[in-house]
């Protein structure tokens, strides 16, 4: 699931909030993974996947330094690190007689291919074997493989991380550490004559160090600017001075934290919001899914969760800064809620959550569709009623149950048609099934998703499991049990 990238210029155009360090925090809704579409019959949990980022730039820009903070401040997760340059191919005898031709900085001198096998293993919950790069034999079997263990968070740092697009759209971070060539100059000759354990007593002989320069003049610097550079427009944020950057790399590792803590697929999604589990939450889904609660507790709780639903899409309209004056005679700076809106409900369970959005917006308009469903894709409109000015309004969409998809992506393709903006769409439901989130984020990525839980699931009679059966039903009074 590839991203379309931004200008920078679009990125700041579209945000109104306040810019750190050469970045914007919006800029991380744009996450990519690879994500297995679930199918109709779930027996299960889906397995948890990692939280993937991408770390490029220019060789000895300070990737690894940047890889490290992160590291250190999420102590308290499981992270790995998997360095591109583990995946050096081994270089040929003939290759060995002219090492000094041989380019490192080029695409093709990295095993792609394995590469990606190993991550889909890590991302499939899998061990692998890392080899370690010998950079004096340049093989890289003189040294015993690194275990390296599935984990929550997943690094993959090097200069062409970002080159292929496949490896690309594993990540869910892309970040691109952005140094001063003269620094980075500067530090690959202490790095190449040091680290990667060639003669420091070289380093001396000019001649070396011309050999060293024309390398650079050759490979390195054409390089850069032919494959590693080009591929910083795919990066979600750009860090200016590397590990130097203590702000930039807090507030990189303060929204992996949130990310961490979000389900799956709003990992996968960034237009999809859970609303925070607490024990009330819990205890109210309890009940509700319970099928011996009577009617009048089922609608109770379900309400209750139908408000905070309701109140947190509402969070997600624009408002605008307002002052008032206080009876104390002091201004208080606030906001000013959003005025043109209205509510869609889908009929009928739709309907359940009309008396929770009144009771939060007074006077508020609501229009009604119905779709007859007939299985899982025999949906047909019967009836739409709405409000003749809904295309200059905010919508939101009212289902409790998101199950396939199919009702809601019928029912959104309605208001789009009507004149509604797909960004101007909040749709609203108690829970959600994996399959109906793929359909509608897939197919509307500008909408808004709000749900109080997602299921495991559907089952082969494209019920949302767990669940809560029949919606409607147990709401209204109308079960034939």
């Amino acid at each position: 699931m590839g991203s379309t990238p931004k200008d920078v210029v679009d990125y700041i155009d579209a945000s109104s909030g306040v810019h750190f360090s050469g970045f914007h925090l919006d800029s991380l809704e744009r996450i990519d993974t690879v994500a297995e579409q679930p199918t109709a019959s779930v027996p299960g949990s889906v397995a948890r996947q990692p939280f993937v980022i991408g770390v490029a730039g220019g060789a000895a820009s300070g990737k690894t330094t940047v890889c490290d903070m992160i590291i250190e401040q999420l102590h308290d997760q499981r992270v790995v690190l998997v360095s591109q340059e583990s995946f050096y191919h081994n270089l040929t005898e003939e290759e060995l007689t002219r090492v000094h031709e041989y380019n490192f900085d080029h695409p093709d001198a990295f095993d792609t291919e394995q590469l990606l096998i190993s991550m889909e293993k890590l991302m499939h919950g899998q061990a692998v074997d890392i080899p370690k790069y010998d950079f004096r034999s340049y093989k890289n079997n003189i040294f015993p493989t690194r275990r390296v263990n599935p984990s929550d968070v997943i690094i993959l740092e090097g200069i062409l991380v970002f080159h292929d697009p496949r490896v690309r759209e594993m990540m869910n971070m892309k970040l691109f550490v952005d140094t001063d060539a003269d620094v980075r100059l500067a530090r690959r000759i202490r790095r190449d004559t040091v680290e990667k354990a060639r003669d420091i007593g070289k380093v001396l002989d000019q001649v070396v160090l011309y050999r060293f320069m024309v390398q650079y003049s050759k490979f390195v610097k054409p390089a850069f600017d032919d494959f590693i550079l080009p591929t910083k427009k795919y990066a979600d944020i750009i860090i200016p001075r590397g590990g130097d950057n203590h702000v930039a790399i807090d507030l990189i590792v303060q929204h992996i934290r949130t990310k961490l803590g979000q389900h799956d697929l709003c990992k996968i999604y960034p237009n999809l919001y859970v609303i925070q589990s607490t024990f009330q939450i819990r205890g109210m889904h309890t009940l509700i899914r319970d099928a011996t609660t009577t009617k009048h507790d089922f609608v109770f709780y379900a309400d209750r969760l139908i408000r905070l639903v309701v109140e947190h899409g509402l969070g997600h309209l624009p408002f605008t800064e307002k002052q008032v004056t206080t009876p104390t005679g002091s201004v208080y700076t606030g906001v000013d809620f959003c005025k043109r809106l209205c509510g869609v409900s889908v009929i009928r369970s739709g309907e359940s959550m009309e008396n929770a959005l009144r009771a939060c917006c007074k006077g508020i308009k609501i229009g009604k569709i119905l779709i007859h469903r007939e299985g899982d894709n025999g949906q047909q409109l019967i009836y739409e009623k709405l409000p003749q000015d809904i295309s200059d309004r905010h919508v939101l969409l009212l289902d409790p149950i998101l199950g396939t998809g199919n009702s809601a992506v019928q029912a959104i393709s309605l208001l789009i048609k009507k004149g509604v903006p797909e960004s101007n769409i909040i749709f609203l439901n108690l829970i959600s099934a994996p399959q109906g989130v793929h359909v509608v984020c897939k197919s509307f990525p500008r909408i808004k998703i709000v749900t109080s839980e997602i299921e495991i699931g559907l089952n082969d009679d494209f019920r949302v499991v767990p669940g809560m059966g029949e919606f409607g039903d147990r709401y209204f009074g109308t079960d034939d049990d």
